[in-house]
């Protein structure tokens, strides 16, 4: 038996998680091509599949076996690439977790995939969770695991088991077990009071990390750790702060004078760079959190800001309006060789490079109208796609897996632009499967977790 410890900590308590992976049952294999979800296409067809609540034997373990199945339906169907089957729709009720499906039953009901599971409530007070993915297809198991936690952890062992899905069945790695910071906004336009916000990539287990006494901005994850930089004005001057959400410990980085803008981790997580204005000029810098040393990498009169690095560290994207225009650039990490790669019409601004390298996001500009948008890093002007369009969408981060953009939008309540909500959005590569995300409030400036570990 293979066993993985993994931890989370919702809010700021720690809990524990024990996956196994245990032997699979195989059923008569038919001549069929293994089930796969293809996502390298532009629009993909969604995959049919059925999840029954998982099995239980009390009140209890019943309650909690729909809860995780009600997850699992909810993370599928948000990602654009499954479509679950109404329960309504069932023939076949599992009732007994060792017993084969009975895969005709699924197949007269359209059923391509099927997710069977059950919960078991240990002497130690703790849950064991098990669950398995068939090809009803091909009447086989494709994978089956183990979980041991805590009963209010189910959530976090329906986002595992929604990534084994996701990857089984596509190739590529999920999202689900992530989380989410951002900027909690409330009061009135002229006297805002904003706090950073944390919460899972559904919009559950909300929680704040700061008291909203001094202004936050700009919140960014590491990619190697649970930590976040994010800058913030204490007495009216901008520092750069870091926070580790499992342990609530903060420090400041350091104090800027003049204006500092967006600050965020290298792909090792050693360093932030940021873009500072110094003398009424603002340029790209580097800070090595170590040695706490910064270091200048443009110098250049226009202003060049928002800057990110590629996932291999070698080269930075920027937005500068050193052509006259708000456009974005790509240079070298060490700031040489800067070329522009945008060439549309408009403006362009806060590029952030995708996790698997091939394409960064942006916000446009263009006559009175905003869009989140993503281009090749070699300046392709065939490659530029637009994803979304609205009155103010901005702010875009993508998912561990680069698959799913996060971005945040203002919708006005008056003809002059004022009033409405801000709120966060999310939308996949094809433009197509754009969803409002939950928030309590108002929110802005989102930053999405890598995979938690």
């Amino acid at each position: 038996m293979l066993e993985l410890k993994t931890k989370r900590c919702n809010g700021m308590k720690g809990c524990a998680i024990l996956i196994a992976l245990f032997g699979l049952l195989v059923a008569p294999v038919q001549a069929q091509e293994p089930l796969h979800v293809d996502i390298t296409e532009g629009r993909v067809d969604p995959l049919p599949i059925a999840v029954p609540d998982f099995i239980g034997k009390d009140r209890r373990e019943i309650s909690a076996g729909s809860s995780l199945a009600s997850v699992i339906t909810n993370n599928l169907k948000r990602s654009g690439l499954f479509q679950p089957i109404d329960p309504r729709a069932f023939i076949e009720r599992p009732s007994d977790f060792d017993t084969l499906p009975r895969f005709q039953d699924w197949r007269i009901i359209d059923s391509d995939a099927l997710v069977t599971g059950q919960v078991v409530y240990q002497d130690d007070g703790r849950i064991r969770v098990e669950f398995r993915l068939w090809d009803v297809v091909r009447d086989q198991q494709m994978v089956g695991k183990r979980y041991y936690t805590t009963p209010e952890n189910y959530r976090r062992v329906a986002h595992l088991i929604s990534d084994e899905i996701y990857e089984r069945l596509t190739g590529e790695t999920g999202y689900f077990d992530t989380r989410v910071v951002y900027v909690q906004e409330s009061g009135p336009k002229n006297n805002r009071r904003k706090r950073l916000a944390i919460m899972d990539q559904d919009g559950f287990n909300s929680a704040f990390l700061t008291d909203g006494n001094n202004l936050v901005m700009t919140p960014r994850f590491s990619p190697t750790s649970q930590e976040i930089a994010y800058l913030s004005y204490v007495n009216d001057n901008p520092r750069v702060f870091l926070l580790n959400i499992e342990t609530g410990q903060q420090e400041v980085v350091g104090d800027f004078p003049g204006m500092t803008f967006a600050p965020r981790f290298s792909p090792g997580g050693d360093k932030i760079i940021m873009s500072l204005e110094r003398r009424g000029n603002s340029d790209i810098y580097t800070m090595d959190l170590v040695k706490r040393r910064s270091t200048r990498l443009t110098d250049h009169p226009a202003i060049d800001t928002s800057p990110s690095y590629s996932p291999d560290g070698r080269y930075i994207t920027f937005n500068s309006d050193r052509s006259g225009r708000q456009q974005i650039y790509v240079m070298r990490s060490d700031g040489t060789d800067v070329r522009r790669i945008s060439f549309g019409e408009g403006k362009y601004a806060t590029p952030v490079w995708s996790p698997r390298g091939d394409l960064i996001a942006f916000t446009k500009i263009l006559k009175g109208r905003f869009y989140i948008g993503v281009m090749r890093p070699d300046g392709d002007p065939k490659t530029e796609r637009l994803l979304t369009e609205s009155f103010l969408d901005e702010g875009p981060t993508w998912s561990p897996n680069g698959r799913v953009l996060m971005f945040f939008r203002q919708t006005p309540s008056e003809v002059d632009g004022s009033g409405g909500t801000v709120r966060l959005w999310s939308v996949d590569l094809t433009g197509y499967n754009l969803r409002p995300v939950a928030t309590p409030g108002d929110a802005s400036d989102p930053a999405w977790s890598p995979l938690i570990k």
